[in-house]
């Protein structure tokens, strides 16, 4: 297969990969890039890359929303075999380390496998690398409060509930949120289409997952660039609203 690349808006691509979307944001030669989709879609992050006339070189920060196999993939490929720093928010920095793991067990998994859409998932996740650990090395802490000095300025946003450190990426001047697992707009095991919460096996605290919904309506924005199903637009306050009352 090979990566779609969508262009969003003046920079930014949105990505779906193999079942994980990841986002480019562009300013000149350089590239921040937002999330590495799972180890073994090591490939079509480069292909995207060179999508957007860019290189695993020009990537002069890769931004993570959280710390699970199928968004910090390639973020230690990158780091050590380019420099590329790697940022979290700080509670999430030892799960990139894999100082403890906050994603869902492959028992959990079976026991769920009766659920529409499990098993193909989890046998994708397992030839994707889903169960495979690839800490990075040297993570590092977002620095600062308020935007990045990286193309797109993104402004980190703690989101915490699907894992203790994860974060969404506010562009304010785009009107766009990077929403990681956050809020999604489709997944493989649920049968919803549009904003909602994953499947709560996927939750490490699903009530805090459902309490971030707030933070994120706070966000004003209209185009909600997810970690998993297509691009939504739309208000982006509307869609967390949605998301809850689904997740109700």
């Amino acid at each position: 297969m090979r990566a779609e690349v969508q262009h969003v808006a003046d920079g930014t691509y949105l990505v779906h990969g193999s079942n994980t979307n990841w986002v480019i944001l562009t300013e000149g030669d350089a590239v921040t890039l937002i999330d590495t989709g799972y180890p073994g879609d090591r490939q079509l992050l480069l292909e995207s890359l060179a999508a957007v006339e860019s290189s695993p070189e020009a990537v002069v920060a890769v931004l993570i929303t959280h710390a699970h196999n199928d968004h910090l993939g390639s973020a230690e490929y990158l780091r050590s075999a380019f420099g590329t720093p790697v940022w979290l928010h700080e509670a999430e920095v030892p799960h990139a380390r894999r100082e403890f793991l906050q994603q869902v067990s492959v028992g959990e998994v079976l026991r769920n496998v009766w659920r529409p859409g499990v098993l193909p998932w989890m046998v994708h996740a397992l030839r994707s690398g889903g169960t495979e650990q690839h800490p990075v090395t040297a993570p590092e802490p977002f620095p600062g409060t308020g935007p990045l000095d990286l193309p797109g300025r993104p402004v980190p946003v703690h989101t915490p509930g699907h894992t203790v450190g994860h974060a969404v990426f506010h562009l304010p001047d785009a009107g766009i949120v990077v929403s990681g697992d956050a809020l999604v707009s489709g997944h493989p095991t649920s049968r919803v289409r549009g904003p909602q919460l994953l499947p709560d096996m996927f939750h490490h605290e699903r009530a805090r997952a459902v309490a971030s919904l707030d933070v994120i309506e706070t966000l004003s924005a209209d185009l909600l660039l997810p970690g998993h199903g297509p691009l939504h637009q739309g208000s982006v306050k509307a869609a967390a609203q949605l998301a809850r009352e689904r997740a109700a």
